[in-house]
């Protein structure tokens, strides 16, 4: 099951940013940086993705599209907040619209820091939710084999 950290898809959402930290995702993707290197896919379809990056903080206007991109994405799934607004909601988080940073609506697994964050850290921040993702899976595949085993026990008390 190795084959997730070998080939990610990601989804990238931008919450509310300045774009500062998009243009910074978006040369991950260049040949300066190549993050497809690492078998990284940029999909545009929550139900194929297996990690979601998302910049800028939370409003009212998009707290129930991030909750909706987060619960279409099959299990299991990483959340990578990119930057200070994503963290905190960082220099716009005294806006009267401003919630807070991603955490205050979804689980956040990796905190990528910067205003704008550099290329570099995105990158180490994805390569870190390529090891979160694999100890999910990891997880997911050990309880449902316990469950299956518990099943099969159940059935061969019964059977005898």
């Amino acid at each position: 099951m190795a084959f997730l950290k070998r080939s990610p898809w990601i989804l990238h959402y931008d919450a509310s940013s300045c774009n500062g930290c998009d243009i910074e995702v978006l040369a991950c993707l260049t040949p300066l940086y190549d993050v497809e290197r690492f078998g990284i896919i940029n999909t545009g379809n929550p139900k194929h993705a297996d990690i979601l990056l998302i910049t800028g903080g939370i409003n009212a206007q998009n707290r129930e599209v991030v909750e909706n991109i987060y619960e279409q994405i099959p299990e299991p799934k990483v959340v990578v907040a990119v930057g200070a607004c994503a963290a905190t909601g960082g220099v716009f988080r005294e806006c009267y619209n401003i919630v807070g940073g991603i955490d205050k609506v979804i689980p956040v697994d990796v905190y990528v820091p910067g205003c704008a964050a550099r290329p570099e850290q995105i990158i180490d921040g994805v390569v870190t939710a390529l090891s979160i993702l694999e100890e999910k899976r990891a997880k997911m595949t050990g309880a449902a084999r316990i469950k299956e085993d518990a099943r099969h026990a159940e059935q061969a008390g019964e059977s005898t």
